[in-house]
């Protein structure tokens, strides 16, 4: 893997990806703000489901300490777009079909499923701070229980 991981104190790469209805975002919007985006592999499968809604879930206590939201996946935005509808998601999902930003934020690479190695997206979330710079950096996070440990790690936890 040539992707260095990005470690807290980094600058953020920016970044601008359509959302699931075909609008531009742009991470540098944020600026001001606290920013959470997390990449998961695949809009609709069983982790990355439990994972959209538990953030959606704890969307208000994020939303309320100043966070914002993102959520990035080598998915289009029709696929995003009946994700966002079969689940009841109220934050921004965004397409990164070239997977430029993935890479970017070393969330893309080799990984190991029984044995097999294989290139894929790695389940990673970031908060970026309102300078714009990593704040946390999570690798390899687990798809379910992990929006919680984010609210214990951000000190958010009810």
């Amino acid at each position: 893997m040539t992707e260095q991981r990005l470690s807290p104190g980094d600058k953020a790469p920016d970044f601008t990806l359509p959302d699931s209805e075909g609008n531009d975002v742009k991470l540098s919007d944020f600026r001001g703000k606290s920013v959470v985006v997390y990449f998961y592999p695949s809009a609709g499968t069983p982790g990355c489901t439990k994972q959209a809604c538990d953030f959606r879930d704890s969307l208000a206590q994020l939303n309320d300490a100043g966070y914002q939201v993102l959520g990035i996946s080598p998915d289009k935005p029709a696929k995003l777009a009946k994700f966002v509808e079969a689940e009841g998601l109220t934050f921004p999902l965004l397409s990164d079909t070239e997977k430029t930003v993935l890479k970017a934020y070393s969330a893309f690479g080799e990984k190991k499923n029984y044995g097999k190695v294989y290139e894929g997206v790695i389940r990673s979330t970031f908060v970026v701070d309102a300078d714009g710079k990593i704040a946390v950096a999570q690798y390899n996070v687990r798809a379910t229980g992990h929006v919680a440990k984010l609210l214990r790690d951000l000190d958010l936890a009810s």
